[in-house]
């Protein structure tokens, strides 16, 4: 009679030379015959899905506060029509928050104020939505006999101290509430918190200077540096140039030419890495309203880069949050569908996952009317799709290994910027227990193309025998979120979703044995 080694080993025994009792204490890998390969259907059909799309925008004036609607927000989960004279529907979850800070640029925040802005990160945790938030002084400008004639100073932004102390107070609601939080804007500085049009940070406009001096870049250091302590590690800062962030990094005298981050430097929570950029004139014309500018210093002048911070801005963006919004439709047809625009083209480049569904929809409505609309609300950030996955054949000795591989595909322009787990559940199908493993791949580096996920899993020695159902799950990283369907990534297949569970099927079982 022939007995297999994996029956002696399942038995208890322990011989041969090269084989110790040991090593029979740790859990075994069992590499049995694989099963046919799994295959999955894609699915072209748009949803939910956390941390990216279009997003909704709200603006607040904490001087006659309106506090997000519940309600609202719920909605804006489904299919609703977009604000702005948008001719198009979509689902959002994500929601823009500008916090004006309006009647507090010579004085601290108020706990009316600062409770208020509490009860709306509460109300988004309820709605199952997250927050991309933003504070500036003001978003009015005022016309004059200025050179810029439509925007003219005093702007109405605060002083750096009154800034300081502001990012100061609010550092305990952004802490607390980090698991509601996508990402923050950098803010404060400037008309619409955008570090342009400023009284105190130096104005780069005609109306001023024309470019921003040493001083004014220490100041914007000093303020950014302040912002990135205030919202937790776990999240990212989103500038509006991408100079900002080379002179932030590299110091005030960084050339346009300064590295991006590379992908050994990405996820590592260094302050390098949690810089992102948004782009509010996004597709508005050659060089976006001067989003690629070099600002200059004290002993250099203000000139286009846009060549170079572009290429920058491509490698970045890989790594990091980056959205934006629509300004100006004058840039046609480039900012139209392809072929004759660039649109789409543009956004995978710069790895873009939220735009503004609200403004500028001049811009925006081109895209539903060229056709191409429905790929990038598909597209905006990641979009997974199982291709195939191998699992074991065979029976498996509980507490013993097994290998798995799932092939993938990122159709999505960019990877998740924040992080989350990757779980292989393991759900009886006799009284649907469930054991969770924790996958080691990281999903923010999940990047846009074909993707494989080789896995190991150790199963656990008191589980029951029986036939498993295989799930992944993708849930949100914040214990608070972690059990919510909601919060949970959907992979693009069909009939893969659990919608209760927030679980992706796999169509495979395991036996334990």
């Amino acid at each position: 009679m022939k007995i297999s080694l994996i029956t002696l080993l399942l038995a208890g025994g322990c011989f041969g030379a090269a084989l110790s009792c040991d090593k029979l204490e740790k859990p075994l890998l069992y590499t049995p015959a694989p099963a046919d390969t799994v295959r999955y259907i894609a699915s072209d059909s748009d949803f939910a899905n956390p941390e990216r799309g279009f997003y909704r925008a709200t603006e607040v004036h904490v001087s006659n506060y309106t506090p997000l609607d519940l309600a609202k927000l719920q909605s804006w989960r489904t299919l609703q029509q977009a604000d702005g004279g948008g001719i198009y529907k979509l689902y959002s979850t994500l929601v823009f928050r500008s916090i004006v800070l309006d009647g507090f640029t010579n004085s601290a925040l108020s706990d009316d104020v600062l409770n208020k802005i509490k009860t709306d990160l509460s109300t988004a945790r309820q709605a199952g939505v997250k927050l991309i938030v933003r504070f500036s002084y003001t978003t009015t400008s005022h016309g004059g006999s200025c050179p810029e004639g439509g925007i003219c100073p005093p702007y109405g932004d605060a002083p750096k101290n009154i800034v300081l102390q502001h990012i100061a107070q609010l550092k305990p609601l952004l802490q607390d509430n980090a698991d509601v939080i996508a990402c923050v804007q950098e803010g404060f500085i400037g008309i619409w918190g955008e570090n342009y049009y400023s009284d105190y940070f130096g104005d780069p406009s005609s109306n001023g200077q024309g470019k921003l001096l040493d001083n004014n870049w220490q100041d914007r250091i000093d303020v950014l540096k302040a912002v990135l302590a205030a919202v937790p590690a776990s999240r990212m800062v989103q500038v509006r140039e991408p100079q900002i962030k080379q002179r932030y990094v590299y110091g005030i005298n960084a050339p346009v030419t300064s590295a991006a981050l590379t992908e050994a430097e990405a996820f590592s929570g260094e302050d390098k890495a949690r810089i992102g950029m948004h782009n509010d004139c996004f597709l508005s014309g050659v060089g976006d309203y001067g989003t690629y500018d070099d600002y200059g210093n004290s002993s250099t002048p203000r000139q286009s880069a846009i060549g170079v911070l572009e290429a920058y801005a491509q490698t970045d963006n890989k790594f990091t949050a980056v959205g934006g919004e629509t300004c100006d439709d004058t840039y046609s047809p480039q900012n139209d569908c392809e072929t004759a625009g660039m649109a789409q083209t543009t956004m995978r480049g710069l790895h873009y996952s939220f735009l503004n569904c609200a403004y500028n929809n001049d811009v925006n409505n081109d895209w539903v009317n060229g056709g191409c609309m429905e790929n990038i609300k598909r597209d905006l950030g990641y979009r997974f799709v199982l291709t195939s996955g191998i699992f074991p054949g065979q029976p498996i000795q509980a507490g013993m290994q097994f290998k798995l591989t799932l092939r993938l595909r990122n159709d999505g322009y960019a990877s998740p910027y924040n992080q989350r787990p990757a779980r292989l559940i393991l759900r009886a199908q006799k009284g649907g227990k469930e054991y969770a493993f924790d996958l080691a791949t990281d999903v923010r580096r999940w990047y846009s193309g074909a993707l494989i996920v080789n896995e190991i899993i150790s199963t656990d020695a008191a589980m029951s025998k029986g036939v498993y159902d295989l799930l992944l799950s993708l849930p949100d990283a914040a214990a608070t979120l972690a059990g919510r369907p909601e919060y949970a990534i959907r992979l693009a297949n069909t009939g893969v979703w659990e919608e209760s569970t927030g679980y992706n099927k796999l169509g495979a079982t395991v036996t334990i044995n």
